[in-house]
């Protein structure tokens, strides 16, 4: 199929294709990686007015380790974060869920920050950002605002974004000694949507659990952590029984829609395994 008729400008700078979102609106998509927008545009899933390209605003493409933080451009390639040395070091978590991540072709135009602001529930790059701490930033003509991790996926493609904002930059804290992480996905087929992913972060102090994250795609309509199992976890003494405890919680605490691929039990079954799997293996890799 092709997509509805669409008028399309190529920014040449920040400045032009900030003026764009601004005048155009809701009437706007952004085009990056165009691996997500494409498809729906071309099932009539979406019918934007003005399509605004922002290929040409290389700016927008690196990845530093500055200030305490691992700083990713928005138009930062998957391919670039899987392969980079500085996010294996700074966010290792991002790099074992990368493992997980669509297939080469994909990774190669997909970018960081059309992910993000697709916000698709399945996405292994919104519970990573959960579970990391991390920070959008997000730039228009008015300025520019940062939008905590936590506070910016609302929904089903629903971010806090405005319609006049474009994400430009996402801020990882730097992964801090003796912290051990984990990301487990159960998927289709290797490469395809999760149909339940987590993400886990856990400390350990005086031989007790602490600063523990678990971040989950595939259970509704938005990645979210489960504040509920954490704190399970949280002061416990890290063995098998207490990391069983918290994944029962999470089972409990989720309520997945069913589809083709699971229903809603089974969802809630593989968040439970997966849970405790992936605190066992955050807990092995405290150094």
């Amino acid at each position: 199929m092709k997509p509805p008729p669409f008028s399309y400008t190529k920014a040449e700078s920040m400045a032009q294709a900030l003026t764009v979102l601004a005048e155009r609106g809701d009437d706007c998509k952004i085009l990056a990686g165009g691996q997500s927008l494409v498809p729906m545009m071309n099932l009539r899933l979406t019918y934007p007015q003005h399509l605004l390209d922002i290929n040409g605003l290389t700016m927008l493409d690196y990845v530093t380790a500055e200030d305490g933080q691992l700083k990713v451009g928005g138009l930062t390639r998957h391919s670039t974060l899987k392969n980079s040395a500085l996010v294996a070091e700074h966010c290792p978590l991002m790099t074992e869920a990368y493992g997980y991540v669509a297939h080469k072709p994909v990774r190669n135009r997909g970018t960081i920050g059309g992910n993000l602001s697709h916000a698709d529930p399945s996405s292994e790059m919104s519970a990573v950002a959960l579970a990391a701490g991390a920070v959008m930033v997000a730039r228009s003509t008015g300025g520019e605002r940062q939008i905590e991790a936590a506070d910016f996926f609302l929904g089903t493609l629903e971010t806090a974004l405005a319609p006049d904002e474009l994400l430009v930059e996402i801020r990882y804290p730097a992964w801090p000694g003796g912290r051990g992480w984990s990301f487990l996905e159960v998927s289709p087929r290797k490469g395809d949507f999760a149909i339940v992913g987590v993400a886990a972060c856990l400390g350990l102090k005086d031989g007790a659990c602490e600063t523990v994250r678990l971040a989950y795609c595939g259970v509704g309509d938005r990645a979210r952590r489960i504040g509920e199992a954490e704190q399970a976890v949280e002061g416990g003494k890290p063995d098998q029984a207490l990391f069983a405890k918290a994944g029962e919680i999470a089972g409990r605490a989720i309520d997945p829609q069913g589809d083709y691929h699971a229903d809603p039990e089974y969802r809630r079954d593989l968040a439970t395994t997966l849970t405790r799997r992936a605190l066992i293996a955050a807990h092995s890799r405290i150094a």
